[in-house]
């Protein structure tokens, strides 16, 4: 008989700029916290184009240091290489648990790439996290693309602030 870990992959889509950053961030640490104690793995899959990113992956990091149950990853997927990561690739490995240059994106025009990455985590994820308070912009389209994929996807601006369990919809 042979073990197969069952992984749950979770995408984290928003805004650039965001704002009530301490209300979007205690529901993010829930809903990663919940879903750190209730999978047997989940893969985090994070970009980092603006003030959600960032969050987000803080709140990832935060929650694997709070539970350390070693059953989570916090991914960093670029679309394409960045002067950023290879003049700081030492300090990416020490902050995110791995770092993927998405294949998909790479050869794509810059101004074409994020989106053809974000589609690729969608289509790899069983969840969408986002926040999404505005119709435009790259995480809108995203999430978009995620609901005609039928994919789970919850809307953090939708969210309870004391969220008790997790409730995946469809974002409208």
């Amino acid at each position: 008989m042979t073990d197969h870990l069952n992984i749950y992959t979770v995408s984290l889509f928003g805004h650039r700029y965001i704002e009530n950053i301490p209300a979007i961030e205690t529901n993010l640490e829930t809903t990663i916290k919940g879903l750190i104690q209730t999978k047997e793995y989940v893969d985090f899959l994070v970009g980092r184009n603006g003030d959600f990113d960032i969050l987000a992956a803080s709140a990832v990091r935060r929650a694997k240091n709070a539970f350390d149950y070693g059953n989570s990853s916090l991914t960093l997927v670029l679309p394409y290489m960045t002067a950023e990561y290879r003049d700081n690739e030492k300090y990416f490995h020490q902050y995110y648990d791995e770092v993927e240059i998405c294949a998909q994106s790479v050869e794509a025009h810059y101004k074409a790439a994020i989106g053809i990455r974000n589609r690729t985590m969608i289509d790899r994820s069983d969840l969408v996290i986002c926040y999404i308070d505005h119709k435009a912009g790259g995480a809108y389209n995203a999430i978009k693309y995620a609901v005609k994929q039928k994919k789970n996807i919850l809307n953090l601006k939708n969210a309870a602030p004391d969220m008790q369990h997790l409730e995946f919809n469809y974002c409208t």
